[in-house]
């Protein structure tokens, strides 16, 4: 199988992997009137670009707290707009009852330059496919049916969606020549580009709050079978297609290794099938033809952030806190090895090959 070139040595260190600042994180939840008697904080093991995670454990609480520390912002935003905006996440996607509850956020400033959320602490097990898709759906199809705010800030509401969408995919694939990419890859990749529509007709009920980050991996399922979208940091207001696709893209179904798997056909169409009858209970309906471009969309977004990935983790850790960091200095060895392994494998000819096979499969299945 062709591969993409390996992750050049530069782009390792062999200084110790990073972890969560504890003694900054119990200072700043005491300056902030948070009783720690009784608790621990346990950090998480690192599984994640854009946080660290301790739980606070012990205490009266039932089932606990989660402190989520930012390493970067995702969304390229300031450290202090960056904590306002997870914070309406979490307070917007609540009401789902699919998502953990938002309990405090702690302030960016010495202690904790980019601040920190205090969240539900969910008792679950990682997702398992294709058995779990149906409560995965569910969930995200409760977080789509959410009534629209009059007032949509600071969450991102494009006027149109779908433009946006397309801005931020022709963004990434400027990496597209600095990833170290087989000509074969690159060809393959701006051709599946070339087929993106510029534009989109949209119903105006189409427009939905989503996550945009609602991969497998992304979810635990509690004893009770109900599916917690536990990551929220990008939702916005846009089409819950981008949402569908990577809840099931075979870049997001085998990027997680408590969750990996391979779909069929027949497991996506049920998918869709489940989520267009849970919306068409309150009045919604989704085009399928609209449903699968924006699966291509959300595809070819996901294979040009790999581009991204490559070109800009051997950069030097953001001392400054602002916007974006990617660097491989902040996370975990391991981790690091792993994103580097399945961005490869996305990245190569025959894999990119195999997604554009099954797109042509979906469309043609509605």
């Amino acid at each position: 199988m062709e591969r993409c070139a390996s992750t050049p040595p530069s782009s390792r260190t062999e200084s110790p992997s990073p972890g969560p600042p504890l003694i900054a994180l119990e200072h700043s939840l005491a300056r902030h009137g948070w009783p720690l008697s009784g608790h621990r904080l346990e950090p998480l093991a690192d599984t994640g670009l854009a946080h660290w995670h301790v739980r606070l454990a012990g205490g009266s609480d039932k089932g606990g707290w989660l402190a989520r520390l930012p390493k970067q912002s995702q969304m390229g935003l300031d450290a202090s707009s960056n904590l306002a905006y997870q914070v309406a996440c979490f307070d917007r996607a609540q009401a789902s009852g699919h998502t953990p509850r938002l309990n405090d956020w702690l302030p960016c400033d010495d202690l904790l330059p980019r601040g920190a959320l205090v969240v539900e602490a969910i008792d679950g097990r990682p997702a398992s496919l294709p058995s779990d898709l149906p409560a995965l759906t569910s969930a995200l199809a409760s977080l789509h049916r959410l009534p629209l705010p009059d007032h949509r800030a600071p969450l991102s509401s494009p006027v149109d969606p779908w433009r946006e969408m397309l801005d931020e995919i022709a963004t990434q694939a400027r990496f597209l020549p600095r990833a170290g990419l087989f000509r074969t890859s690159t060809a393959l990749i701006e051709q599946a580009l070339a087929q993106l529509p510029e534009r989109l007709r949209i119903a105006d009920d189409e427009i939905r709050l989503i996550s945009f980050d609602a991969h497998p991996g992304n979810f635990l399922i509690t004893p009770h079978g109900r599916a917690v979208l536990v990551d929220l940091e990008k939702c916005r207001y846009s089409l819950p297609g981008f949402d569908l696709a990577h809840l099931s893209l075979y870049t997001s179904t085998t990027w997680d290794l408590n969750s990996r798997a391979v779909l069929f056909v027949e497991d996506l169409v049920a998918l869709y099938r489940r989520w267009q009858e849970l919306m068409a209970e309150d009045g919604h309906h989704s085009d399928w033809s609209t449903l699968i471009t924006c699966r291509r969309a959300m595809w070819l977004w996901s294979l040009t952030w790999c581009a991204k990935w490559r070109a800009q983790q051997r950069r030097q850790v953001d001392r400054q806190h602002s916007g974006e960091d990617w660097s491989a200095q902040l996370s975990d060895h391991a981790l690091i090895a792993h994103v580097a392994d399945r961005v490869d494998h996305y990245l190569s000819a025959p894999i990119i090959r195999r997604v554009a096979d099954e797109l042509e499969e979906l469309a043609r299945a509605g």
